[in-house]
Order: C-alpha cells, then sequence, then structure tokens
C-alpha cells in the first residue's frame, strides 16, 4: 500500500504514528466494498445479487461501507507504517480516526509502543544480602527459604524503567476484565463488588494502574536479568511443561501458546536465578 506516515515518540515512550492514506487508494478500496455488496444485497421484487446496480447503491448504507473500507484499509496501513520507521510494537495499537472526507485522503493517528528501556543497579548486592539470611544453619531449626516478596521489593528499588502510559492502559483494562468476570462468577453485579470491599470506580482503577506498573516493572527487570545472564528455555523444557498439563484441554492450550509458555518458564527460571544468589 502506497502510504505516507510521520512518527512522533512522546517523553513516556509511547510511540505516535500519524498515518495518512491516499485518496486513490481509498476509492479502490470503497469500490471493491460496494461491488461485493452488491452482489449480496436483497431488494425487494428482486432475486439476490439481481437487482440493477444502480438501484443498489442507492439503498447502501454508506456507514457500514465506510466501516468495512476502514477495518481491510487500516490495518494494512498500519503494518507498512511500522515497516517504514522500523519499530518493534509490543502492543495492539490504539486507532484514533482523523479525517474521512470523501474524494480525500483518509488520515488515522495510531499510538504503540517498543519494549522500553531497563537500567538495573546493584541489584545483586541488594539480594544477596536477602538470600544471605536463607544460607545461616541454625542448630535444631529448619532452613527457611529466601523471601520471595522481599527479593521482588528489592529487585524493583533497583529497577529504573519509563513506563509507557500505553503499555499500562493495556494492563489496567486487562485486571478490570479479569475482575469483572470473576465478580459475575459470584453472581454479584460490579456496583456491589465495589461497595462490599469499600472501592470506587476512580479507586479500582487507579489501585489497577499502581500494580500495573509493578507488574510491567518486574517482568521488564526480570527480562533484563535473564538477557545479562544469558538464561534460555530449551525446547525440551517446553515439551516437559505440556506433558505435565492436568488435562487434554490445558496441553493443547499450551501446545498452540509455546512462545508465552517459553516467556514463562524463562521469568520462573530468572526468580530461581535471584533466589540462589
Amino acid at each position: 500500500m502506497n502510504i505516507t506516515s510521520a512518527i512522533q515518540k512522546l517523553e513516556d515512550g509511547t510511540i505516535k504514528l500519524t498515518i495518512t492514506i491516499p485518496a486513490n487508494e481509498v476509492k479502490k478500496t470503497w469500490d471493491e466494498v460496494v461491488e461485493e455488496t452488491s452482489k449480496n444485497a436483497k431488494i425487494s421484487g428482486f432475486r439476490k445479487g439481481k437487482a440493477p446496480k444502480k438501484l443498489v447503491q442507492e439503498n447502501i448504507d454508506t456507514d457500514k461501507v465506510r466501516e468495512e473500507v476502514l477495518r481491510k484499509l487500516l490495518p494494512q496501513a498500519y503494518i507498512e507504517a511500522v515497516k517504514q520507521h522500523n519499530i518493534k510494537p509490543i502492543v495492539n495499537p490504539k486507532i484514533h480516526v482523523e479525517k474521512l472526507e470523501e474524494g480525500k485522503d483518509w488520515q488515522f493517528i495510531a499510538l504503540t509502543c517498543e519494549a522500553p528501556e531497563v537500567k538495573l543497579e546493584n541489584y545483586k548486592d541488594v539480594i544477596q544480602k536477602i538470600t544471605a539470611k536463607s544460607k545461616i544453619v541454625i542448630p535444631g531449626k529448619e532452613q527457611q527459604p529466601p523471601n520471595f516478596d522481599e527479593i521482588v521489593k528489592a529487585l524493583l528499588e533497583q529497577t529504573t524503567v519509563t513506563i509507557p502510559s500505553l503499555l499500562t492502559e493495556h494492563e489496567v483494562e486487562r485486571l478490570l476484565s479479569q475482575t469483572l468476570d470473576e465478580v459475575k462468577k459470584l453472581g454479584l453485579t460490579l456496583d456491589q463488588y465495589l461497595s462490599s470491599t469499600n472501592r470506587t470506580p476512580q479507586s479500582l482503577r487507579e489501585e489497577y494502574a499502581k500494580r500495573a506498573e509493578n507488574d510491567i516493572k518486574l517482568e521488564f527487570g526480570l527480562q533484563k536479568i535473564a538477557e545479562t545472564e544469558n538464561i534460555t528455555v530449551e525446547p525440551k523444557e517446553i515439551d516437559e511443561a505440556i506433558q505435565k498439563a492436568k488435562d487434554e484441554t490445558e496441553r493443547k492450550n499450551l501446545e498452540a501458546n509455546k512462545y508465552l509458555l517459553a516467556s514463562i518458564l524463562r521469568q520462573q527460571k530468572t526468580l530461581d536465578f535471584l533466589r540462589n544468589l
């Protein structure tokens, strides 16, 4: 597709792509959609697809045609813009349509982001002070494993990362959706749940925003450590994890999401690495 695009990197790492689709590309796709719609149109007094083209076009819902044209053009144009600027998005874009005037170029804005840059301070020294407690052997007392919460807290304090607001929004929406599903399973409405937990929609969102920031910070911190320490996951380890599935449904789900499974296993191995410092 022959598009033009401009890129702007915001302070928090969000990438703003302003993408313009030429009028001739819009018209070509518009005509294709109208033609396809005409073939399937049902006009009173005519068999399906047999009504005169002019009559069909007079009865076409232009809003629906516009929606279909957007559905066809926007993903292609976004992919092309990503290639033009050689970026590597890690989330689905947030789209805002700017101009949709007939006979003119169409323009839209896509917000996305790449993996943020992570800086780690002296995390090893700090975490070793925590794990050292578990290595002290006291006669007559059972040896305690390192405190996981303390390790995570220390790592977060030693990790610096600028998190794109778009990434936080995605995670907050995921957490809210998950909560809503759980509330429905309990047979409650969201209002009932909020009332029973002394929360408001605003306080819940703020709570999840803070949680999302920590989760994202931890995820990228662990990812940075895994890269630095060359912590990898072998195909054999993935296969072993799949074989441990509790049932056939879970096994098929893991089989279909090997990349995600590998990421989880790598994260677990990185946490084990920290526990053993």
